[in-house]
């Protein structure tokens, strides 16, 4: 009989909704409690506040000791970290040092942070994990599954490697969180104003985790990581389910984060994120509504496309309920591993075990 493990779910918002979702599909899960933010949902049932048909019977708190009370055996933590970046890592330090896992959607350099980010980033959180006895995972879909184990399985039936390429192509549209479009990103904004995304120094430390792990995983030493991006603006005014995109304002991204080996990319994370269908018809197009793509580029060629379809018929909620299953099908490996921050190179292969309906 397999062992059930004690959970606490974190946040429920647009990652965080489908994760109480997936831990409540596992038979091997418990939901024993939930945190919040925002205390008008403290003292609601986790099932009314994720949308559930149901209740279950767990309500929800807004207090970081009651959580370590309970005594769980993993957070999983899908909070909002890019606008509140140190007070997240604190949150993770503390309940790493309390003796729980923790698998979380972010920060995302902490996927796979060596040479991403400064030793300062990472020994904090290294530190409460080992003497807390527990591990961190942090992953989702991308940065994530879709840019490791998806290339990594790929790469295994290659004979000759010359450049491994991840994409996400991606219409954001019905994507409904407003500070990541529009604060984040710049969508909606004037087309010469450069956003935070496009700082220099802010993609290689969202995504540079992807090409170091892949060159880390392909045992390949890269000279450098480089930046480059394209945009588009909206050739007339729409709505998109965060906002209005006006005419003229910027309304397509086309980014790539590259691994760069004597002159060449070899490894690279490209993103084409639209919020029209109809813009820049000329960048990479997607398979089906979305979709994510691998490119391995050698003897031989290979194309794996993975598409996104959620049953309410949108992309965009597919690849929500990826990021979370992705974190919460990792929990048994996750809890059973060794101290310390794990990474999808650390991880035997995740199944939905218990799943199939």
């Amino acid at each position: 009989m397999s062992k059930t493990y004690r959970v606490v779910a974190w946040s429920t918002g647009n990652v965080g909704r489908h994760a109480i979702a997936g831990i409540d599909a596992r038979p091997d899960l418990e939901l024993v409690g939930l945190w919040v933010s925002n205390p008008d949902k403290v003292g609601k049932d986790a099932g009314d506040l994720a949308g559930l048909d149901r209740t279950l019977g767990v309500t929800a708190t807004h207090d970081i000791d009651a959580v370590v009370a309970l005594k769980p055996d993993v957070v999983v933590h899908t909070a909002m970290a890019d606008d509140r970046l140190f007070e997240a890592l604190a949150d993770m330090q503390k309940l790493l040092h309390a003796g729980i896992n923790v698998v979380s959607s972010g920060p995302v350099f902490l996927q796979y942070p060596y040479g991403v980010v400064d030793d300062s980033m990472i020994e904090p959180m290294l530190t409460a994990a080992r003497e807390g006895g527990v591990s961190l995972f942090v992953n989702g879909v991308d940065p994530g599954f879709a840019n490791d184990a998806l290339p990594l399985v790929l790469t295994g039936v290659s004979e000759r490697i010359d450049e491994v390429r991840c994409f996400e192509i991606l219409n954001y549209n019905t994507y409904n969180q407003g500070m990541v479009l529009f604060d984040i990103m710049g969508f909606g904004r004037p087309i010469d104003e450069v956003p935070k995304i496009l700082q220099p120094g802010v993609l290689t430390m969202a995504w540079g985790s992807v090409v170091r792990q892949l060159a880390a995983a392909l045992d390949v030493e890269l000279d450098s990581v480089d930046e480059w991006y394209e945009r588009r603006p909206a050739l007339e005014t729409f709505e998109i389910d965060a906002g209005t995109i006006e005419k003229g304002t910027a309304a397509a991204l086309h980014f790539e984060v590259r691994g760069m080996r004597n002159g060449r990319a070899v490894i690279v994370l490209e993103h084409v994120t639209r919020l029209h269908d109809d813009l820049a018809p000329e960048w990479p197009q997607p398979a089906g509504h979305g979709c994510y793509r691998v490119t391995v580029t050698g003897e031989p060629n290979y194309t794996l496309d993975l598409q996104l379809l959620g049953s309410d018929g949108d992309h965009n909620t597919a690849g929500l309920k990826a990021t979370a299953m992705r974190l919460v099908n990792s929990i048994p490996a996750v809890v059973e591993g060794a101290p310390g921050l794990l990474t999808a190179l650390d991880l035997p292969l995740v199944t939905g075990r218990g799943l199939v309906s």
